[in-house]
C-alpha cells in the first residue's frame, strides 16, 4: 500500500494544522487509548496514568513527534521509522495491534479536534497513512 500524490498533500496539509497542538493532541489520544482499551496499560505501569499528568503529555508530544517526523519523511516511512520499529520490537516487546489501536485514538482525536477540516478524504487519508505507519512499525516482528 502506498500513498498516493494527493493523499500527501491531504497528510502535510492536515499536520501543519496539527503540529501547533501536538502535546494536547497526543495525550488526548493516549488518554483516549487508555480508557478505550485499558489492556494498553500494561506498557505503562511507571507512567502516572491520571488525566494530563505530566507523563502523559511528554509520551503524547513524544509520539505526535515521531508523527510528524513521518510526515517529514513520507516519501522514505520504512527508513524514518526503523529506529522506533526495533525500539517496540526488541525493547519494549510492544503487542503490534496496538499500533492499530492508538492510530484509531488518533484518528478519533483529530475528529473531535478539526471537526471542519477532518472530511471524509483526509479521514482516509490519514487512517491509510497511519495503517502504513502501523505495518512499519511492526516490520521487525516477522
Amino acid at each position: 500500500m502506498s500513498l498516493m500524490k494527493n493523499e500527501r498533500a491531504i497528510i502535510m496539509s492536515m499536520w501543519e494544522k496539527m503540529a501547533a497542538q501536538a502535546e494536547p493532541i497526543g495525550t488526548e489520544t493516549l488518554e483516549r487509548l487508555f480508557c478505550s482499551y485499558p489492556q494498553t496499560k500494561t506498557y505503562f505501569p511507571h507512567f502516572d496514568l491520571h488525566h494530563g499528568s505530566q507523563q502523559l503529555r511528554a509520551h503524547g508530544f513524544k509520539i505526535m513527534t515521531a508523527v510528524g517526523d513521518a510526515v517529514k519523511s513520507i516519501d522514505n516511512l520504512s527508513s524514518a521509522l526503523t529506529k522506533l520499529s526495533e525500539l517496540h520490537a526488541y525493547i519494549l516487546r510492544v503487542d503490534p495491534v496496538n499500533f492499530k489501536l492508538l492510530s484509531h485514538c488518533l484518528l478519533v482525536t483529530m475528529a473531535a479536534r478539526f471537526p471542519a477540516d477532518f472530511t471524509p478524504e483526509v479521514h482516509e487519508a490519514w487512517d491509510k497513512f497511519m495503517s502504513i505507519l502501523s505495518s512499519i512499525l511492526t516490520e521487525k516482528y516477522r
